[in-house]
């Protein structure tokens, strides 16, 4: 098997983290970027002797990202990435009539924007060259809404459209374009989603709701899969000749989706509703 130029975003922590040893121990050279360069040093030394290099990486900041094309060109000597996996991102719930404006655009600037200043920085040397792969780690919320997810689940439905267009753009050039979703994971995600639940807890209408959902959430999160399923499915991605368009980890989450694409949307609105206890409310009264 041919070695592989590979780097990754968000490679700090979870899925990310997880993907960059799977396929740094697979024989490619991996470069595991994120913002943290004390998680970055503790990734490397548990790398050991795997083809694994690290150094930092901000995708909100442009001139971070243009290090970074710097940084790559001159570690391979002019050749470039045969492969973007483009992973950082992170999500935080809350009812979409309260979310704070701010805390919509930051989810936007790193999941969405980033990500395609990142496609945008690399697709020139992989065109130049006639070949290379961009694999954007999405999400199974980005086919189906959930409930008090909705910044989140807007953002992974634009890297499904984002992911589907550029695909279509750029194969003339001989590269290819996947896009992974995962369902529930067990990684830190559950724990940055809900670091701002105390804004809303109090809300009359929303409070209740929102604690059953971090409740049962949590319950849910502690038998969720780790992030084996979806480091195989980048793998995949990576050394296929012809990459999937999609891939969907676990597996078992095609059931889900499809499920949820024969209901009715009204049944679907119910039983979201139901399991958030959301029920009709008295108008309140100021």
């Amino acid at each position: 098997m041919k070695q592989q130029v590979i780097l990754i975003t968000g490679a700090t922590s979870g899925i990310g983290r997880h993907a960059a040893l799977h396929l740094a121990a697979a024989g490619h050279r991996v470069f595991a970027t994120g913002r943290r360069t004390e998680a970055l040093a503790s990734l490397q030394e548990e790398a050991g002797k795997l083809a694994l290099e690290t150094f930092a990486l901000d995708v909100n900041q442009p001139a971070s990202i243009d290090a970074a094309v710097a940084e790559v060109e001159k570690r391979t000597d002019g050749y470039g990435l045969d492969v973007l996996v483009n992973n950082a991102g992170y999500g935080k719930f809350g009812p979409l009539a309260l979310v704070p404006d701010a805390e919509m655009r930051g989810q936007f600037e790193t999941n969405v924007f980033g990500l395609l200043k990142m496609c945008q920085a690399f697709i020139p040397k992989m065109r130049e060259r006639g070949s290379g792969k961009i694999i954007n780690v999405g999400s199974v919320l980005g086919r189906m809404t959930l409930i008090l997810q909705g910044v989140y689940g807007a953002t992974k439905y634009a890297v499904e459209a984002l992911s589907d267009n550029l695909r279509r753009e750029v194969a003339c050039f001989g590269i290819h374009v996947s896009i992974v979703e995962p369902g529930m994971i067990r990684t830190n995600f559950e724990g940055t989603a809900g670091q701002d639940i105390g804004l809303y807890l109090e809300d009359p209408i929303y409070g209740p709701a929102v604690r059953r959902y971090a409740e049962e959430g949590e319950k849910m999160y502690k038998k969720a899969p780790g992030p084996e399923s979806v480091s195989r499915a980048i793998a995949h991605a990576v050394h296929a000749t012809r990459p999937r368009a999609r891939y969907i980890a676990p597996f078992h989450n095609t059931f889900m989706l499809f499920l949820m694409h024969l209901l009715p949307t009204r049944l679907s609105d119910w039983i979201f509703k139901k399991m958030t206890g959301l029920r009709k409310a008295t108008p309140l009264r100021s």
